[in-house]
């Protein structure tokens, strides 16, 4: 039998049932209309549990929110997406990540999508890394933690055991007698002390050697995601000028969203391994005595563009005599934090007012940020400055953010010899204020 009789001896059915990639394809209602054994199979179902449920069955919270604002949106203004990751939910309750292409087309005077799923597991791999590594360094703090409490309790035992001693040398005075006793009992504390000793000169160690597997791991991780972002960066810039042939407007724009993503993820990555280096006190201050309003007027015409394209009002009033110490390129660093943060925080029409005072003391210099945006809800406003904490939170979180900018604004203001400190109410918008010692 020759090739043209096998293909015809296979109905359209039966190829698309034994297809190596999943097929979906669902009405713009979301009903699915068809689906392969191959998907089907990937997520743990019959194709007989799917058909006619909704699409979002096979989506995980995270992938329908993508759906929801990237692949509908996208198959409807340009009838097609292409290369688009996506979570897809297990009948287990597991995810699977997945590279999905679609077209959308008329049937019968119907608009029906469909879309090609491939099974992708690398990327899965970096994250579960990640997290594995994330869990490794909170292990270690819990422990050295719990190590520090220990210390604290035997040095109370120790304070009152000095005590004890003091009454027991007064008591050598007057009972010589019992100098032998009261000698054997000096030594078992002092046993006592030097075994407590090494019990923390050993938690100081594994202490360390966390830190340092912590420190290793991410200066891998940085090679390790830093080059394909880089190339990925590059090779997007090449094919935007042209150097692969020509470039139409819809594929400049995927181009410019695919630049835009791979520079978030690198501040991501920027953004852990500067507050790794904080942590391992690896970051130098050159303190010195600067002008506040010179790094308000260096650091606020950067943050201007974003504040005119969300239509916010800027205000700022600073004392031009107004001088603090602290190092400038770290003040300034705080300060575009603490402005980035107001502009996403603050809805069309609002304010951010930048404005800087004396303490009423002397000692201090207060340098504020206050915008009428969204505020913080009570119950987060004391975590606010930990590392990877999101005010903004869930599946339906639209501002994008790594929750370490704060984390690392607060010990950079502590490093110089001051702090970042914050006033807030839920719907009225918050205040951070970075404290410096006043020259």
């Amino acid at each position: 039998m020759g090739l043209s009789e096998v293909a015809k001896a296979r109905s359209a059915g039966e190829i698309l049932a034994t297809l190596p990639c999943g097929v979906v394809s669902f009405e713009d209602d979301g009903t699915i209309v068809g689906i392969n054994t191959t998907l089907a199979s990937m997520l743990g179902y019959e194709t007989s549990e799917l058909e006619g449920k909704h699409v979002e069955t096979l989506l995980g919270i995270a992938g329908r929110v993508f759906f929801q604002t990237h692949i509908y949106p996208i198959t409807r203004l340009h009838g097609r997406a292409e290369e688009l990751f996506v979570l897809l939910r297990h009948k287990n309750g597991t995810d699977v990540g997945a590279l999905l292409n679609a077209v959308r087309r008329e049937v019968i005077g119907r608009s029906i999508t469909d879309c090609a799923i491939i099974e992708v597991r690398e990327r899965r791999k970096y994250e579960d890394a990640l997290l594995r590594a994330k869990q490794t360094a909170e292990a270690a703090t819990k422990a050295l933690q719990q190590r520090t409490d220990e210390l604290e309790e035997a040095n109370e035992k120790l304070e009152q055991q000095a005590v004890e001693l003091e009454v027991q040398q007064q008591q050598l005075q007057d009972q010589t007698t019992e100098l032998e006793v009261q000698s054997e009992e000096l030594l078992a504390a002092n046993d006592r002390l030097l075994a407590r000793s090494d019990e923390l000169e050993r938690a100081r160690i594994a202490a360390d050697d966390a830190n340092h597997a912590k420190s290793q791991f991410l200066a891998v991780m940085s090679h390790e995601l830093r080059t394909p972002l880089n190339a990925i960066g590059g090779y997007a810039q090449l094919i935007e000028l042209g150097v692969h042939g020509p470039v139409t407007q819809p594929q400049r724009e995927a181009l410019e969203r695919i630049m835009r993503s791979q520079r978030h993820l690198l501040r991501l990555i920027n953004d852990v391994l500067n507050l790794a280096r904080i942590e391992a006190g690896r970051v130098d201050y050159a303190i010195e005595e600067m002008r506040i309003a010179d790094a308000v007027a260096t650091v606020v015409p950067m943050i201007e563009p974003q504040m005119a394209a969300a239509e916010l009002t800027s205000i700022v009033s600073v004392d031009p005599n107004l001088m603090a110490k602290g190092d400038r390129e770290k003040v300034q660093q705080i300060l575009i934090n603490l402005l980035t943060n107001a502009v996403k925080f603050t809805p069309a029409g609002g304010t951010v007012r930048t404005f800087a005072e004396r303490d009423a003391n002397a000692r201090q210099v207060r340098v504020s940020v206050a915008d009428s945006g969204i505020g913080i809800p009570t119950n987060k406003l004391k975590n606010v400055f930990e590392p990877f904490v999101q005010v903004d939170v869930g599946h339906t979180r639209r501002r994008e953010g790594s929750g370490l900018g704060l984390a690392i604004s607060r010990d950079l203001a502590r490093g110089m010899g001051g702090d970042l400190r914050v006033i807030s109410e839920e719907g009225r918008g918050s205040t951070f204020t970075l404290l410096l010692p006043a020259a």
